[in-house]
């Protein structure tokens, strides 16, 4: 499986980036691995995939990174679509809202209006997790951005 963030910049593994980035392979792995566990698991539990989906993409365009964006909204179209249950996904978005923009405002009544909805205490935590992973996403794509723009004649 090719690596997404190697993907989303056009680099190639053996360019003077991709090189760079390899010299750390368990870097790689973690983040390819977090990214399948937390947004295509085998088992979703109550937190579908286009619930998945529908949250990354949420934080990803609120972190106004356009190609991880599109990354999620291919997979939230690949999940079949935004979900149905509208009160339901509302209340997953504020709650991504919350923790993206103020995480320390994050209060139990907002997990428990989560319980109430349906969701273990496993999905919320997968559901958090997925919240916090896509700004490291957007910084480490920043980054390596900005790297390429150094390194562009």
């Amino acid at each position: 499986m090719p690596d997404l963030i190697d993907s989303l910049l056009g680099l190639a593994p053996d360019s003077k980036l991709g090189a760079l980035r390899r010299r750390r392979p368990e870097a790689l792995r973690h983040a390819e691995g977090a990214h399948r566990e937390l947004l295509l698991p085998e088992d979703p539990g109550g937190l579908s995939l286009a619930d998945r989906a529908a949250l990354a993409l949420r934080v990803a365009r609120r972190e106004e990174d356009g190609a991880l964006a599109a990354h999620y909204q291919g997979l939230l179209d690949a999940a079949g679509g935004v979900p149905e249950d509208g009160a339901r996904l509302a209340a997953l978005l504020r709650y991504a809202d919350t923790v993206a923009a103020a995480p320390e405002e994050t209060s139990r009544a907002d997990i428990d209006g989560l319980v109430a909805l349906g969701l273990s205490s496993r999905d919320i935590v997968a559901a958090t997790q997925l919240i916090a992973f896509v700004p490291y996403q957007v910084r480490v794509i920043a980054g390596l951005r900005a790297m390429l723009e150094e390194t562009v004649p």
